[in-house]
């Protein structure tokens, strides 16, 4: 909870910081940027003064986590407000170059800041954005599922065909041994697939994964019971190119056609779909 602080708070000084060295905007939207970050800058005091009571007490960490999250929340809407608002201006250059703000954006809101119309369209500083959504349109919810051969644990080459598209809805979840977030979120995952793996609900696991005795590991270590896949290529594993992956954990959730359904369900928000399907 306290590198989820931490994190929290270097997303949020990133713009901040980095807002400093502009040379593109003058005049009267110079002044209106400079307006627009002290607002922004009123968070971030918030965000530290938070840091220092996690140092001071770690026992209030999760108090202090909830308080975060929502500050943060909170900063992401205001960002959001500025970039529609000046879509007719260079204004959203300054926070679209921060990538800690664009990995956060949704799908509706990345199609939204990329779209030709705007202003800032061909700027240099939404190249990132631009990629995100190449990205994420490979896995876009109402897509077809594509097929791909990688092998087991076992060096057999499977394809996600003999699981998806039988009927059954199928989770591919992209992780790796090394990645600290997804260790964190599979205890998550294992007990939904606990609960409802006998109404039909599958997962297939693909790791980013270059060793193949850390790979293991944690499939026995993290009660992983499902089929696992890896060609052990870490980031250059060819499911990260099939289906855009830039970071991880990463999940695509497909119906019983084949179709994309969700992207990226985690914590909560994975129980919550499930239940919607499977109806407890």
């Amino acid at each position: 909870m306290k590198q989820y602080l931490l994190m929290c708070l270097l997303a949020m000084l990133t713009l901040t910081v980095s807002a400093q060295d502009d040379l593109q905007l003058s005049g009267a939207l110079k002044q209106k940027w400079e307006n627009y970050q002290k607002e922004l800058a009123a968070f971030d005091t918030q965000m530290e003064e938070l840091q220092k009571q996690a140092q001071a007490d770690p026992s209030k960490m999760g108090e202090l986590r909830s308080k975060a999250e929502a500050i943060y929340e909170q900063r992401m809407e205001m960002q959001m407000k500025i970039v529609r608002e000046n879509a007719d201006n260079l204004i959203p250059t300054q926070i679209l170059k921060d990538r800690n703000f664009v990995y956060a954006l949704e799908y509706e809101e990345l199609k939204e800041v990329c779209d030709s119309k705007n202003a800032y369209y061909n700027r240099p500083e939404l190249d990132f954005a631009k990629k995100m959504l190449a990205n994420i349109e490979k896995k876009a919810p109402g897509k077809q599922y594509v097929d791909m051969s990688i092998k087991d644990l076992d060096g057999k080459e499977r394809k996600l065909s003999e699981w998806i598209g039988k009927g059954q809805y199928v989770m591919i979840d992209f992780w790796a041994s090394w990645c600290g977030p997804c260790r964190q979120e599979l205890p998550n995952v294992v007990a939904n697939y606990q609960k409802y793996h006998e109404k039909g609900f599958e997962i297939i696991g693909i790791s980013f994964d270059s060793k193949d005795e850390a790979w293991r590991k944690a499939v026995k270590d993290l009660g992983m019971t499902w089929p696992q896949l890896s060609d052990l290529g870490g980031w250059k594993s060819a499911a990260a190119d099939v289906y855009g992956i830039s970071s991880i954990p990463a999940s695509i959730l497909v119906d019983g056609m084949g179709k994309i359904v969700a992207l990226n369900l985690r914590g909560e928000k994975l129980g919550e779909k499930l239940q919607e399907i499977y109806g407890f």
